[in-house]
């Protein structure tokens, strides 16, 4: 049973948004502290931890504390600029690139459809999602294998690619070079 917290948040309102009960719609907003992003309690996105939530009363209390409006339920009709969106899912991606991530869980995360997310990130970053995750990976790969004596099976398992064979040739076909001659290289520079 969840307790009143100071923020706002009760039991009737977190039963509300766990069943996107519609008809709490504008009585009160939640945004989830993981993404900074806010809904109304009737957005179809995948339900927040309870520890993520935080009440809002009105749209502008929400943009004050820095939270953007949701892509899917778009709360008192606010978008988020495309802009903005797509730097907030790369700032996931930075921060979670270790986690299993897919264009679907992004999208749930993001509170978008992947058809949109995938479209959208391309048209204003240049790559997909997917090219994006990889690129991130390798190259905090490539700081591990410069800065530290992990085994490249650690190092992989580490940015998030559990198979070391598949974690050398991606790394090999973004850098041109094997894990062991990026570290040997690294260290003579």
């Amino acid at each position: 049973m969840v307790r009143p917290d100071g923020n706002g948040l009760t039991e009737e309102r977190w039963q509300a948004i766990i069943k996107n009960d519609s008809s709490y719609d504008d009585q009160f907003f939640y945004g989830v502290k993981t993404t900074g992003i806010f809904c109304r309690p009737s957005c179809k996105s995948r339900a927040p931890k309870i520890e993520n939530v935080q009440i809002f009363f009105n749209t502008e209390h929400a943009l004050a504390e820095h939270f953007r409006p949701c892509k899917r339920c778009k709360p008192k009709g606010l978008r988020l600029p495309n802009e903005e969106w797509v730097a907030q899912i790369a700032g996931y991606i930075d921060t979670h690139f270790h986690e299993p991530l897919t264009l679907e869980s992004l999208a749930d995360i993001c509170h978008g459809s992947p058809y949109h997310l995938q479209r959208t990130f391309k048209l204003i970053k240049g790559v997909t999602p997917a090219q994006y995750i990889q690129e991130t990976r390798i190259n905090q790969a490539k700081q591990l294998l410069a800065a530290t004596d992990k085994s490249i099976n650690d190092i992989s398992m580490d940015v998030g690619i559990s198979n070391p064979a598949h974690f050398a040739t991606l790394f090999k076909k973004i850098t041109t070079y094997t894990p062991s001659g990026y570290r040997q290289l690294s260290r003579r520079n």
